[in-house]
């Protein structure tokens, strides 16, 4: 009689110790998988190559954000006394003095990464994005930074071709989508499995809708032409004066197809499976919260292509946690119009999705082509 007491107890010492790992074990994951969003575009650096420190970022994504991708500004702005006198400019709207590409961002995000635990480092994707994409030995550079910092990046960019106001002010040659270097980096990214962000305009700043966007059948052939490559196109191909194809037409019988339609396109046509889109940059969010039929009609495209989209700030270097969830905050109309499911891929699946596959890919070339 007493062994079986003593067996009883034992079983429901056990039985209670399985039923407490359960509950822990299920409260961190419900902790683990309840992050508003994973950030697919964060810049940790501003234009003069100036930020906070990535464990200052964490403090700031608390346990808000589970993910973050993390990338400088390729960009360099140039102080030129003679432009804009004792006045120090960050931005490159503040003075008319050039842009240079600026190598040494890949050296400061990684150093920054490994200055992390492994816990910590476990919430960042770096990102490469100091190469000059009109130089046919930018994927050489590519390269180098990953044998250089071998376990440290998922991938590359945002990097930029067609920018508003930027493009125009890079020192040097300017990039273009039909430039052999290009074609060199996104064939260079997908034998590496490296993840692309790319900014490209999809068209001219206020342009008249009469026409066609003036880079979408180049982006469109660029696309086709790296097929194993998994390329972000950022903000949806928009920009501040970028405006959305139809933005603001008066003419019923506009010729021009709507940005809405142009990227319904994109994602029906199979051989652009490789391509998704990001929604990041708080000038998007102005467009697609712009009206209820607005709402309405990018959350219908996003629940029939709910894997197709992600959600990135673009913020630059916050200040503090507030400033930093602006973005998100602008787009509480569509999460609430979108199905609850779609609104946790963009939010937070797709991005594991695509970030852990590329993580996987990069660290097995790492493992068979850098000797240790």
């Amino acid at each position: 009689m007493n062994k079986m007491l003593k067996k009883s107890k034992l079983l429901l010492v056990a039985f209670a110790f399985c039923m407490q790992t359960a509950f822990v074990l299920g409260q961190n994951e419900k902790s683990k998988n309840n992050y508003l969003f994973n950030d697919s575009h964060f810049h940790l650096t501003n234009y003069i190559q100036e930020g906070i420190t990535a464990a200052k970022f964490l403090e700031i994504m608390g346990n808000k954000v589970g993910r973050s991708t993390l990338f400088g500004i390729p960009l360099q702005q140039q102080w030129s006394h003679q432009n804009s006198g004792d006045y120090s400019p960050t931005y490159y709207l503040q003075t008319d003095a050039p842009l240079y590409y600026y190598s040494f961002t890949d050296a400061f995000i990684a150093m920054q990464y490994k200055s992390l635990t492994k816990e910590q480092q476990a919430r960042f994707d770096p990102m490469i994005t100091g190469f000059n994409p009109a130089d046919m030995y930018a994927y050489k550079h590519i390269e180098r930074v990953l044998r250089t910092f071998p376990g440290v990046f998922t991938g590359i960019g945002e990097f930029s071709i067609h920018k508003e106001f930027v493009s125009a002010k890079v020192a040097g040659e300017v990039a273009s989508l039909t430039n052999p270097a290009l074609d060199s980096i996104l064939d260079f990214a997908g034998k590496v499995g490296l993840v692309v962000i790319l900014h490209n305009d999809m068209d001219m700043p206020m342009a008249k809708q009469k026409s066609n966007p003036v880079y979408l059948n180049e982006m469109r052939d660029l696309l086709k032409r790296h097929p194993k490559t998994t390329i972000i196109w950022a903000h949806i191909g928009l920009g501040r004066i970028v405006h959305p194809v139809g933005y603001g037409s008066e003419s019923s019988n506009e010729r021009s197809p709507k940005h809405i339609d142009i990227v319904k396109d994109i994602l029906d046509d199979p051989a652009f499976a490789n391509v998704y889109f990001d929604i990041s940059w708080d000038e998007v969010a102005k467009y697609i919260i712009s009206s209820p039929e607005v709402i309405e009609r990018c959350a219908a495209l996003m629940d029939k292509y709910p894997d197709r989209f992600l959600f990135g700030t673009d913020v630059v270097s916050p200040p503090d946690q507030k400033f930093y969830m602006a973005v998100y905050e602008m787009y509480q109309p569509l999460w609430k119009a979108l199905k609850p499911e779609t609104s946790e891929k963009i939010r937070n699946q797709n991005y594991l999705k695509l970030f852990d596959g590329a993580r996987s890919k990069v660290r097995a070339w790492e493992k068979a082509n850098i000797k240790q």
